[in-house]
């Protein structure tokens, strides 16, 4: 069972063996949301289905969501459905990928877990490194297998909520580390929320830190390394991981867990609920 991340040559063995496997494509664009399906009819890996971020990995039904922010996720129950509906068993390995340096497949990765499933793993280098290894594409829609048995179980991963954040933001229990770019942080920019700035005492490593010059995530050793350094005295089990959305911070968690550091909360709501919700401290520096 594959659970963090997969190698190119893993999943082409995994294929090979006729095991139970599910393989999405979440390839996405925030600025045209359009282009990532595009992309996905153009070229994808053979047999991948697309998974949508605003389609199917959010919701924007406040009847139907946990949380705010400009990409909520969808009440576990609904997400479940959908995932039944695409073919998703219990004994199911699933692969997860994009070509935009694993940041949005993250996403599905996380969510399943929050679901229960923990077979799943983001594919390594993604669409990029499964072509340059000669894997086979295909092109247009892929059709479901039709529906699998999957129902929720327990999650497996923490979700913390606004109120959890803003209530332990001085006690020195939780450590919150912001996945967005340095000039975001800083509120020097800000092209998607009203408000620019951090969290107060938040930590900064922007998710694309943990890739090498490569595009494939760094060693465990050199990610445990950087935590470390970024951390300081503070205890791993104590982050609390954010961005903008709740997308681009899962990066991190999933490094985290590959350093061998554990499997670290995420604040899903992020910059986009904080800086929305009255009262709250924003900061910029």
């Amino acid at each position: 069972m594959f659970t963090t991340l997969i190698s190119v040559a893993q999943l082409q063995t995994l294929q090979a063996s006729g095991a139970p496997l599910l393989v999405f494509d979440c390839t996405f664009d925030l600025m045209n949301p359009a282009a990532g399906h595009a992309q996905y009819v153009a070229q994808h890996i053979a047999g991948a289905l697309h998974a949508d971020l605003d389609k199917h990995l959010a919701t924007h039904d406040a009847t139907q969501r946990v949380n705010g922010g400009r990409h909520p996720l969808p009440k576990r129950e609904l997400f479940a459905a959908w995932l039944q509906s695409v073919g998703l068993n219990h004994d199911t390995q699933v692969v997860v990928y994009d070509r935009n340096g694993m940041n949005y497949c993250g996403r599905l990765w996380w969510m399943l877990k929050w679901c229960g499933h923990d077979a799943v793993a983001v594919l390594d280098g993604g669409l990029q490194a499964w072509v340059a290894m000669g894997g086979a594409v295909s092109s247009g829609e892929e059709a479901a297998r039709g529906a699998g048995n999957f129902a929720l179980r327990e999650a497996l991963v923490q979700l913390v909520d606004t109120a959890t954040v803003s209530e332990h933001l001085n006690d020195g229990t939780q450590t919150i580390i912001d996945a967005r770019g340095a000039p975001r942080y800083r509120g020097e920019v800000e092209p998607l929320d009203p408000v620019a700035g951090h969290i107060p005492a938040a930590l900064n490593r922007p998710f694309n830190t943990n890739l090498n010059a490569q595009g494939f995530f760094k060693s465990a050793t050199e990610l445990r390394a950087e935590f470390a350094a970024l951390l300081g005295d503070a205890q791993p089990q104590t982050v609390v991981h954010h961005c903008g959305s709740g997308v681009s911070a899962v990066p991190n968690v999933l490094a985290m867990e590959v350093a061998g550091l554990g499997r670290t909360a995420l604040y899903a709501g992020s910059w986009s609920e904080w800086c929305n919700t009255p009262g709250l401290p924003c900061e910029k520096s």
